[in-house]
Parts: structure tokens; sequence; C-alpha cells
């Protein structure tokens, strides 16, 4: 007996998320002189004069937030494996946590004596956190209904 139910839902928007925030700006990074703009990618100087390289590499956030967002979409079609997709679900959430951790720590750490300022993209990874949580607790609840009719035949 297989339950096709909302957790695909769930773990998709979280995916999304967890895209948005690998891919769109974090924010800006404002010194006396320079301002920098910081994605997931790296930390990068803008305005004239700005060179066209990468001032600062954060290539290990942009691995752990698109290996979560790769670990949901995989996660959305393991429907037939409950307890593999549960397992897989509770990585993500690893995932997200550490990349949601690492951004912080490169934004307030990275250039000293620069003010940052988040864009909303930064709200992603709890929005897909609270997501997956919320698919796990429906994944958990599927297995319970499988093992009671399981224990009922």
């Amino acid at each position: 007996m297989v339950i096709q139910r909302w957790q695909s839902v769930l773990l998709l928007a979280a995916a999304v998320m967890m895209g948005i925030f690998t891919f769109c700006s974090l924010g800006q990074i404002q010194t006396e002189m320079n301002t920098f703009n910081f994605t997931a990618l790296g930390i990068s100087q803008e305005g004239k004069g700005a060179p066209e390289y990468i001032s600062y590499s954060t290539v290990s956030l942009f691995i752990i937030s698109l290996t979560s967002m790769i670990l949901l979409l995989i996660d959305i079609f393991l429907y037939k494996k409950l307890p593999l997709q549960k397992k897989i679900c509770l990585v993500s959430v690893l995932f997200i946590v550490a990349s949601a951790a690492e951004a912080a720590y490169i934004g307030y750490s990275t250039v000293p004596g620069g003010e940052i300022g988040w864009s909303s993209v930064i709200c992603a990874p709890v929005i897909a956190l609270i997501a997956t949580i919320m698919a796990y607790q429906r994944m958990q609840k599927d297995h319970n209904m499988l093992k009671s009719v399981d224990r009922i035949r």
C-alpha cells in the first residue's frame, strides 16, 4: 500500500526555496569604500572600477545548499520506500541548517568593518526547514498508518 500525499508538495516547496537561496543574491556588504554583493557562489565587489573576479569564494556554501536542494528533489520520488525517504529527509534538514548557519557566518565575518544588508532570500532556508519538517511529520503519520493496516491483516 502506497500513500501519495502532501509531503511531495512540501518537499517540492522546500527544494524551490533552497534553489532560490542557492542562485539568488543573499545581500550586500557595505564598507566605507566599497559595496560587495553576497551570493552562494562568492562575495564580489560592485560599482565602477570593480574587478570582474570574485573577491571571496564561498563554494562550500554553494555546494551545501545545492546538495540540500538535490536531496529534497530526490526525496520526492522515494515515496515507495518510506524508511529511506524519511532518512533522506532528515539528512536534508541537516544540510538546510548547515547552509543557513554558514551563510550567517560568512555574512558577518568575511568583510571586516562591513555592514551587511540581508535580502529577503535569506528567509528561504527557514521556509525550507519548516516545509521539510512538516513533510517528515506527514511521512511519520503515513508510516504509522501503514503499520496499523499491516497489523490488522
